[in-house]
């Protein structure tokens, strides 16, 4: 299997024009520069990134195996240049660890599931295909789609569905859901669809295919995605050094909510409103890149169909979180 026949990077051109200044900069000073890519996938991102800059040294976080294994198939050629790593990508940490940096030039977050994961039929997280429900991305840990259908009651299903996956017919479908697993488990796709499009009304079964938001309210339960984001924005954007750069790719409203608003906060002055002089604790650390969030333009959405949900934004650290995060890299201070 060939990643790069598999995947097609979205908004590569613009991600890489946004993180290019600070790769440069980092290039100019005399250093090495690095960039984080905290969701490798199968590496067309990474191998842009690589093929672009000659010293640029990325580190690729992953939890799937699989993507660490084929990635590091399509990005061999570059050697030690690409450091992968398999963890979630809150663990900023272990990518700088991995990278012998104390700080980013460059962070990337291409958020959601990759193409890896959709197009794998045995993996579960397409509705299209039959597969056990399991949407670990990892493959680790008990907690699979499957488990959730078995043991989550009617209230804690609609729940999941409304939250993660603004389902409307949330309490319809969770009470479907348990009437059909009485009978038997409920343990693939192909069910939990029959489920769903038996428990759909016919005024609203033309509305696009019933399965989507819950297949996605399943995936983000199953692998913690909002919890995972909620920590690594704040760990991304205190990992840039300053000058350093922070793109993030979201898929879906609940997604991009959060990234904003961790943009958005460290972008803001903290000072007082009746402080006659802003404090240079109080300024802000960040400077937005883009105004609001950009989207795939239509030639892209045409080309590649993954893109049209995408909601890219960007920023920049224009100075430490604290007195102390200057940080040099390690080879600075040899």
């Amino acid at each position: 299997m060939d990643a790069s026949e598999l995947h097609t990077p979205v908004m590569l051109e613009r991600t890489l024009g946004l993180l290019a200044p600070a790769i440069e900069a980092a290039t100019a000073a005399g250093r090495t520069p690095v960039v984080v890519d905290g969701t490798l996938g199968m590496g067309g991102h990474t191998e842009a990134m690589l093929a672009a800059h000659p010293t640029l040294v990325v580190a690729g976080i992953d939890r799937d195996p699989d993507a660490i294994r084929l990635a590091g198939e399509r990005l061999a050629r570059f050697g030690d240049r690409f450091r992968p790593v398999q963890a979630t990508y809150d663990r900023i940490d272990l990518a700088l660890e991995a990278a012998g940096a104390d700080a980013a030039d460059g962070i990337l977050l291409d958020l959601g599931v990759s193409s890896l994961q959709l197009d794998a039929a045995d993996r579960g997280f397409a509705y299209a295909k039959d597969a056990p429900l399991d949407m670990r991305m990892g493959q680790a840990g008990d907690v699979t789609a499957a488990t959730i259908l078995a043991e989550r009651d009617a209230r804690e299903l609609a729940r999941l569905f409304k939250v993660y996956g603004d389902e409307k017919l949330a309490d319809r479908y969770a009470r479907a859901i348990v009437a059909a697993r009485a009978e038997r488990p409920i343990e693939t796709s192909a069910q939990l669809v029959d489920i769903l499009q038996a428990a759909t009304p016919r005024a609203v079964a033309n509305q696009g295919h019933p399965a989507k938001r819950v297949f996605q309210a399943l995936r983000i339960e199953v692998n913690q995605e909002l919890a995972i984001l909620e920590r690594t924005m704040p760990a991304a954007i205190d990992a840039l050094a300053v000058g350093g750069r922070l793109v993030v790719l979201a898929y879906q409203s609940l997604e991009d909510r959060i990234v904003k608003r961790a943009l958005q906060a460290a972008a803001s002055s903290t000072a007082p409103r009746d402080l006659p002089v802003e404090l240079a604790e109080h300024a802000p650390h960040l400077r937005l890149l883009v105004r609001g969030a950009e989207l795939a333009d239509d030639a892209e959405r045409a080309a590649n169909p993954r893109s049209a949900p995408v909601r890219l934004r960007a920023a920049e650290r224009i100075r430490p979180v604290h007195p102390s995060d200057d940080r040099p890299h390690r080879e600075e201070q040899s």
